[in-house]
């Protein structure tokens, strides 16, 4: 088996696992199974789950396509011709109850045929209302993913998320960040084993810290006004997505499948015009941690 066939192979067990781990701790809801095949080469597994117990809509994404380079990763890339490899796994989750966070994460690895390979990968929280505990533990379980890789990681992946998560036309961020690492390139082997024991450890680290944050906040009472809160915050979700998230143009670019891209996309969402909330509300004290900078740890 060739190293990209292994990387292959552990995203589909990484897949397996967390959806075992969030059904179980949802206790209802169950994904559904959809094989896809891309014309240009390759596929992917798509796993979805709607109207959970706890979980409204949720992805775990696999593909592993391959084929010519499309133009415009040639052109991202700064590279002439040739073959590109792609695997990776993506998860969107969009809990039904406002207290408990969005959570996304992305892992993945690419490779061209003429030799050159890139990992990336991150974990990013999306919480409607602001626990600081929360964020805390959190921020601390991406700080202690990324300590095999380097002291230092850490900082400088959350300082990668706060900036790539950001909205520039709201001037906020998405949610409270998290890690976030791009195009990291494998130049040798060392380094090339450095950054799959990282990203395996990103990967890793999904299932036991979401499963804490479902179990911790899933019983929490709500009103409806909390519920429209939370629709709030899930149209900036979208915003993002749609405009400025690098993976979903790449999907779209390398012509993979359409509705495993936009799977990341919340069952409902809410806009209001120039909505702000009333000074001193939890949803106002949410909204004050929608910035740069924050040190959670």
């Amino acid at each position: 088996m060739s190293r990209k066939e292994k990387i292959a192979e552990w995203f589909r067990g990484l897949q397996t696992d967390i959806i075992q781990k969030l059904e179980a701790e949802d206790g209802i809801g169950k994904f559904g199974s959809e094989n896809w095949e891309r014309p240009g080469g390759g596929g992917g597994l798509t796993r979805l789950l709607v109207d959970g117990n706890i979980i409204e809509k949720g992805g775990v994404n696999f593909s592993a396509v391959f084929g010519e380079t499309p133009a415009p990763i040639q052109k991202s890339f700064k590279i002439e011709g040739g073959d590109f490899f792609a695997t990776g796994v993506s998860i969107v989750i969009h809990p039904i109850n406002p207290f408990v966070p969005i959570i996304h994460m992305n892992v993945r690895y690419f490779e061209l045929s003429n030799g050159q390979s890139w990992f990336g990968g991150g974990i990013d929280l999306t919480p409607a209302f602001v626990f600081e505990e929360d964020g805390k533990i959190f921020h601390q379980s991406m700080k202690n993913a990324c300590e095999a890789y380097d002291a230092q990681a850490y900082r400088k992946f959350k300082e990668t998320a706060d900036d790539y998560f950001f909205i520039p036309h709201r001037n906020e961020t998405r949610g409270i960040g998290g890690i976030f690492y791009d195009r990291m390139e494998a130049n040798d082997d060392a380094q090339f084993e450095k950054l799959w024991t990282l990203t395996q450890s990103v990967g890793s680290t999904f299932a036991p810290i979401y499963t804490h944050l479902m179990a911790k906040r899933k019983n929490m009472p709500w009103t409806e006004a909390e519920k429209q809160w939370q629709l709030h915050r899930r149209s900036r979700y979208v915003e993002f997505n749609l405009v400025y998230d690098a993976g979903t143009k790449f999907g779209l670019e390398t012509n993979g499948r359409t509705e495993s891209i936009l799977m990341s996309m919340p069952p409902l969402a809410r806009w209001e015009s120039n909505y702000v909330p009333n000074e001193g509300t939890e949803e106002w004290k949410s909204q004050q941690f929608f910035r740069k900078g924050i040190e959670w740890v």
